[in-house]
């Protein structure tokens, strides 16, 4: 069957918001390269949108989830216990701690642990406001899309959940307009402060839900001293600090969690995407004196923490250990930093270069000028890359960000193989 074939009985089937940026069919993958049905190689700076950090099917855990479907394949957790879940939290605990106790929750993805971090913040506290931001990405389910920001993923899904409250992400690209960072910072968090004034009073906030660095908005780094300045914020007022390291966790930054660099440490924080190495898990981690508010029987779900999910993601984060995936992610970043700051003074197409660890990103714009997004670009970059074996992704509101998620498993030859298609191809294009 050619990738033609099985698009025309997929569009037959599936419904037409089910949308797909390539005609690709992959058949098979290993490392930080698939295959598809005609036999082509492509080398992924997709990796599933960072779910592969540890690459395509790593032995141990494929391993792991074999073994685990032969002897246990299903309970209901909360009624019946297994210790794959047990294992899994304990390991979670053990590298990454939130303060002196910490308790773990297992749900089925990235979009349900927000659900439940909300859930479990408004129980906490009680109070019913969620702060959120422009750019932030934060699930698809009506909570998450209510909490996200881009309207093209919600667009007819109304009416979305009350009590969310949105401020301006603090972007110096686009909102610096020359001002001396620093001060720019400053004036952010003071904004911030201004905000539980006229817009919501502080009592009424249940937490405040941000990303470290934005994944679907383009890769955007929260300032160091913001989110600081957000953690102080949040203590003066009884608010608690969600963080969403649904996209930037296990390695992806140059460490476990994006909030350590930092030197931050979160009430409720969320994950999913490379915990699992591609199986269907996400976590909601906290504080314990956090987490034991939610009553009893409002946390749960058929599928939460499925034995053969909790034994694969236990046996991807050992395989992420015993690899350094943390160096691995910090090598990796300090290539991509490096490589597209020496294109951006080839090619004045690319406005901006950021990130943080292997999380890295360039942004395309008209004329030099942040507020002339070139989304077209952006398409027939990504389009020729892939004619190439280069398989990319963009980000971004308006679709003009080239985002790099290859897995953190990618030799250095295959790396730069990689970039170097990227930069012929996008100097071609602008020539």
């Amino acid at each position: 069957m050619t990738s033609a074939e099985l698009m025309a009985r997929r569009n037959r089937v599936l419904p037409k918001a089910m949308f797909t940026t390539s005609t690709l069919n992959a058949v098979s993958a290993k490392g930080a390269i698939f295959f598809d049905v005609e036999g082509n190689e492509y080398i992924d700076f997709s990796g599933g949108i960072g779910v592969l950090n540890a690459g395509h099917c790593p032995a141990p855990v494929s391993e792991a989830i074999a073994k685990q479907a032969q002897t246990l394949m299903h309970t209901f957790f909360n009624v019946l216990t297994h210790e794959p879940y047990v294992l899994l939290a304990e390991k979670l605990v053990e590298i990454l701690p939130h303060g002196e106790e910490t308790k773990v929750m297992f749900v089925s993805s990235g979009a349900e642990a927000v659900e439940n971090a909300v859930k479990i913040a408004r129980q906490a506290t009680g109070r019913q406001g969620i702060i959120c931001y422009t750019g932030g990405f934060h699930g698809r389910t009506l909570m998450g899309m209510s909490l996200t920001s881009k309207v093209s993923y919600k667009t007819g899904c109304g009416p979305f959940a009350p009590e969310i409250y949105r401020l301006p992400f603090p972007d110096y690209y686009h909102n610096g307009h020359g001002q001396e960072f620093y001060a720019f910072v400053e004036q952010e968090l003071e904004n911030f402060k201004k905000y539980l004034s006229t817009v919501v009073a502080p009592d009424n906030v249940a937490a405040v839900i941000v990303e470290p660095v934005q994944g679907e908005g383009g890769f955007y780094v929260t300032p160091l001293r913001y989110l600081q300045g957000l953690r102080e914020i949040c203590d003066q007022h009884g608010i608690l600090l969600i963080l969403d390291e649904v996209q930037s966790g296990f390695g992806r930054t140059g460490k476990w969690a994006a909030y350590e660099h930092y030197g931050v440490i979160p009430d409720i924080s969320t994950w999913a995407k490379s915990l699992g190495s591609g199986i269907p898990i996400g976590a909601v981690m906290g504080k314990a004196e956090v987490m034991d508010k939610a009553l009893p029987g409002t946390l749960g779900g058929t599928y939460s923490g499925n034995p053969v999910a909790c034994a694969g993601a236990l046996a991807s984060v050992e395989y992420m250990q015993e690899i350094d995936i943390n160096q691995k992610g910090e090598q990796i970043g300090q290539t991509l930093l490096h490589f597209f700051t020496d294109l951006k003074k080839e090619c004045s197409a690319i406005g901006d270069v950021r990130g943080l660890g292997a999380m890295v990103a360039i942004e395309l714009v008209k004329n030099q000028n942040p507020n002339l997004p070139d989304a077209e670009l952006t398409k027939q970059l990504v389009t020729a890359c892939i004619s190439r074996g280069l398989f990319l992704i963009s980000a971004g509101v308006y679709g003009n960000v080239i985002r790099v998620l290859c897995p953190l498993v990618i030799s250095e030859e295959m790396l730069m193989k990689g970039l170097a298609i990227l930069r012929e191809e996008l100097l071609h294009l602008c020539a």
